[in-house]
């Protein structure tokens, strides 16, 4: 959520560690060490990082690296290689980095690279973002909502894609964020689960700095829905999702404004 404290990942076990978590602790970053390959996507999509520094010293690194950037929902977060030797900075580059550091100069370096690269929240695009949430939803999203809630996701989707396309401010996400959830609902009742826990993991990038009601929508009742789901699917077997049957699937859940009564 947006009032958490941005994160910055760590992968590796570097001698610099400590020297990357003081410039990032001043730069207003946590850090938090990330070294599990099975779950490195998925840690990556719950935390929503600001930074990933990728430590080159392992022998693997350069997994580390292109992963997360040929991942639809990862590759735009920030990614720095450190390494203590600077021959290794094509490498990085090469494997998708954006920014190669020498670990010998990385208290003097790093913080130019967190002002440059690091996704963190802007004060005055939050302050325009309360602004267009505490706006009424426009017309189109009213429709796209009626259409969510009577189970008609393709068409919601067309609606909220026309808000979005219109929409220059940072409200778009809202907008994106409801398109993308909608879309993996519709991919569930065309019984394609993989095509919908791909989207469902790709539209947790849109809830990031979203506040919790935003134009009248219950956004942290759809971000947890729309997680709860995600976690089903996973839970399914590969026999399971062979053998998806969309008429089983439980009823989803829906979109809620913050004048629906609970339940």
């Amino acid at each position: 959520m947006a009032t958490q404290r941005p994160v910055a990942v760590l992968v590796g076990t570097p001698a610099w560690a400590d020297d990357a978590a003081r410039v990032l602790a001043d730069a207003g970053l946590q850090t938090l060490p990330l070294n599990d390959p099975a779950t490195y996507i998925d840690d990556l999509i719950a935390i929503h990082p600001a930074l990933i520094l990728v430590d080159a010293a392992a022998p693997d690194w350069a997994w580390w690296v292109t992963t997360p950037k040929v991942r639809q929902e990862t590759r735009r977060i920030p990614l720095i290689v450190v390494s203590a030797d600077p021959a290794r900075e094509p490498a990085a580059l090469g494997a998708g980095a954006d920014r190669f550091l020498p670990a010998d100069f990385l208290a003097d370096t790093l913080p130019g690279a967190i002002e440059a690269l690091a996704r963190l929240p802007d004060a005055a695009q939050q302050e325009t973002l309360a602004c267009q949430c505490a706006e009424p939803m426009p017309p189109l999203g009213l429709q796209g909502i009626e259409r969510f809630n009577a189970g008609d996701y393709y068409g919601q989707h067309d609606l909220f894609e026309m808000l979005w396309m219109a929409e220059l401010g940072p409200v778009r996400d809202l907008y994106r964020a409801i398109l993308q959830v909608g879309v993996a609902y519709h991919h569930i009742r065309q019984g394609n689960p993989r095509g919908a826990l791909k989207m469902l993991r790709r539209s947790a990038q849109w809830f990031a700095h979203l506040p919790d009601v935003c134009q009248g929508v219950d956004v942290r009742r759809l971000r947890e829905d729309a997680s709860s789901v995600e976690a089903m699917l996973r839970a399914l077997s590969e026999a399971d999702l062979a053998a998806f049957d969309p008429d089983r699937w439980p009823p989803l859940p829906p979109l809620r404004t913050v004048s629906d009564p609970p339940g």
